[in-house]
């Protein structure tokens, strides 16, 4: 079967949870468990705040993309962050990341978004291959306050 990407749905939480705690590890964070599940919570409820889309193939998630939308400064429609992307490591290479972006730019175009954008990290360089393909990075460096 092709590749599939659509809108998560509620069967879709034990496999998202596998990819969740791979991409958590990926970036050696750890997160309580209820930030987890509020996560999936907000996912779920239109009006949460956050959308996920999905990748699958014969019936197998291979990745996802969660993003939300906010009001911008600089455009009068909406921007789109994509705040985490991620494929499975043995889907890796085989376009499931692209398919992701490309179907949320899709996404963006229809709902008449300004901008499609996110960060990762500096050293995570096969991501970055294909983030490069869509744009080149812009600069900006990122600082965080935890509040």
């Amino acid at each position: 079967m092709p590749l599939i990407v659509r809108e998560a749905q509620a069967a879709d939480e034990t496999a998202w949870r596998a990819l969740w705690d791979a991409y958590l590890a990926f970036y050696q964070m750890d997160l309580p468990p209820e930030v987890t599940a509020a996560t999936w919570a907000r996912i779920l409820d239109p009006a949460g705040g956050i959308g996920m889309r999905v990748a699958e193939e014969d019936d197998t998630l291979l990745g996802f993309a969660t993003w939300l939308t906010h009001p911008s400064t600089w455009t009068l429609t909406p921007d789109c962050y994509l705040e985490d992307l991620f494929v499975d490591a043995a889907a890796r290479g085989k376009g499931v990341g692209r398919a992701l972006i490309e179907d949320l730019a899709a996404l963006g175009r229809a709902n008449g978004w300004s901008r499609l954008y996110w960060h990762t990290a500096e050293g995570n360089t096969q991501a970055r291959r294909l983030y490069d393909s869509f744009t080149p990075a812009d600069g900006h460096v990122r600082y965080r306050v935890g509040l």
